[in-house]
């Protein structure tokens, strides 16, 4: 079957396209790039993420689906204004472009799938929630809200829509998880602020194959969580990724120290959380293989020093 993947250069999307492509799929990958490697399976075609459409619009002809990972990265610099607005832009207009190439494509897919994250949930303390919960009122759960919304104006009632709510994916090669690691080989690692923010993290082996999974489930639309079915706390993340470095976790980092430094961004991304279940996956069939912190971390770091 043939895939076409917006964002497919980055840490989910690259992982996605091996597994896609070690399944003998045919992958397109739209990019804003030029000049990639070529591949017996990948293509490679120049697209512009305006809210607008173009020639790459042909690309989505009888493709079995859409997977929409387009957007700037919420954890490269502090939030200003205007970083905040490129962030929502670019996840919006992206969406909105692939949403106008559906609508104008004679053999859409039969699945979108879009991303999101568990950030639509906003800070939520110890409750339990999942994919029935309302949306937060903070900044992340407005972007989520609002890329959620654009993905949901596919009027073609045979195309799935699907929304990714992810969760903080653990990968030794990218994302949030090697810039935890110094501290710890240092010795100095530990809980973040009270480290009873609940953090829902999933294992990137198995988010993979939840999208994978999502591709090939007619049962399955609208949002679901992809995040392991046990959130931890983070004081007991900081306690397990210490075991797996085989590091103390002593010592914890005060949360006005990380409001300091990284300002709003602290409270959104590592002082508060949500406890995210994946009920809607679990619901209809999906079996995670890490479903427990302690075996993704083992797993991660097994033969590493």
């Amino acid at each position: 079957m043939k895939v076409v993947i917006s964002g497919g250069s980055g840490l989910l999307g690259t992982a996605l396209v091996a597994a896609l492509v070690d399944d003998g799929h045919e992958v397109v990958i739209l990019t804003r790039g030029s000049n990639a490697d070529p591949s017996p399976r990948v293509r490679h075609v120049h697209w512009t993420p305006d809210g607008g459409t173009g020639a790459w619009t042909s690309a989505l002809e009888g493709g079995e689906a859409v997977i929409n990972l387009a957007g700037e990265s919420i954890g490269a610099g502090r939030w200003s204004t205007g970083r905040k607005q490129r962030i929502e832009n670019s996840r919006v207009l992206a969406t909105r472009s692939l949403v106008e190439a559906i609508a104008a494509s004679d053999a859409p897919p039969r699945a979108f799938i879009s991303g999101s994250a568990v950030g639509y949930y906003g800070p939520c303390r110890d409750q339990v929630v999942t994919e029935a919960s309302p949306a937060g009122t903070d900044f992340l759960a407005h972007v989520c809200a609002s890329w959620e919304a654009e993905a949901g104006r596919v009027k073609n009632s045979a195309v799935r829509v699907i929304a990714l709510r992810t969760g903080l994916v653990l990968d030794r090669n990218g994302g949030a998880l090697p810039k935890m690691l110094l501290p710890f080989r240092l010795g100095v690692g530990g809980s973040l602020g009270s480290g009873r923010q609940y953090w829902p993290w999933v294992h990137i082996e198995d988010w993979v194959n939840l999208v994978r999974w999502a591709i090939v489930t007619p049962a399955l639309s609208g949002p679901v969580n992809v995040t392991s079915p046990n959130p931890s706390t983070n004081a007991e993340f900081a306690r397990s990724l210490g075991r797996a470095m085989h590091r103390p976790a002593l010592l914890p980092t005060p949360g006005f120290a990380l409001r300091l430094m990284l300002g709003e961004m602290a409270d959104a991304l590592l002082l508060s959380g949500q406890r995210a279940l994946p009920v809607r996956a679990l619901d209809l069939g999906f079996l995670f293989r890490y479903a427990h912190l302690e075996d993704a971390l083992t797993a991660l770091f097994r033969g590493s020093p």
